[in-house]
């Protein structure tokens, strides 16, 4: 076999290896850090995206409440609305843009953040705005009376993080990632056997055809 085939074979080898590798690269844990970055956007401008640090971002699997700074906008009067969004995960799902200050509501504001999983992986991210509810004033009232404050910047911003797990089974979508897999070893294998196998078939052809030729030679009449 020719080092020509046996670098296409490689090279086929080494894509259907990379491709299998695709569905475990944004596998988590449970009580991993899911990486989450945040934007903000007031008065007709966005920020860029600022990776969140450990404590702010949701725990893979895990149920749990923060408190997130909202640093001070760029040219904040108090005039118009400030939202933020998330992007999160490796899979990088994003929420809609969720109103902050200029809410028609009084309360203080609460990021109801809601994740769905199954098993190690992240299938989807849905986020809103709701109001506090008084039980959680009652923990933080600091939240509450700084976050009325025009002066006190950053504001902090409850962030409740809730999980749901998934837990039907996809049996069509395995059975293709199983056909798809077995189809690309069957020709990976195909193609390693062809070319092995080439010279032999074109040394056993020639063979076969000079003993043919020789066959006819001698069963000829000789005048």
């Amino acid at each position: 076999m020719g080092r020509d085939a046996e670098a296409r074979i490689r090279s086929l080898i080494f894509f259907f290896f990379l491709s299998s590798l695709v569905s475990t690269c944004f596998a988590y844990r449970p009580g991993e850090i899911v990486p989450t970055s945040k934007a903000g956007q007031y008065h007709g401008s966005r920020t860029v995206w600022h990776d969140l640090i450990g404590r702010h971002c949701p725990i893979f699997a895990v149920n749990r409440e923060v408190l997130m700074p909202i640093a001070k906008p760029t040219g904040y009067t108090g005039a118009d609305p400030y939202k933020i969004s998330f992007q999160v995960g490796n899979e990088k799902f994003y929420s809609p843009w969720l109103l902050l200050i200029n809410r028609k509501s009084t309360d203080v504001p609460m990021i109801d953040v809601h994740l769905r999983y199954s098993g190690s992986d992240l299938y989807g991210v849905t986020a809103k705005v709701v109001d506090m509810p008084k039980h959680y004033i009652e923990v933080h009232p600091e939240v509450h009376k700084h976050f009325w404050d025009p002066e006190h910047w950053p504001k902090h911003v409850l962030v409740r993080y809730t999980w749901e797990e998934k837990s039907e089974i996809d049996v069509t979508g395995g059975f293709y990632v199983l056909f798809g897999s077995g189809l690309i070893l069957s020709l990976i294998l195909a193609i390693y056997i062809l070319e092995s196998s080439r010279e032999k078939i074109s040394r056993f052809v020639k063979e076969t055809v000079a003993e043919s030729n020789m066959t006819g030679l001698d069963g000829a009449k000789v005048e």
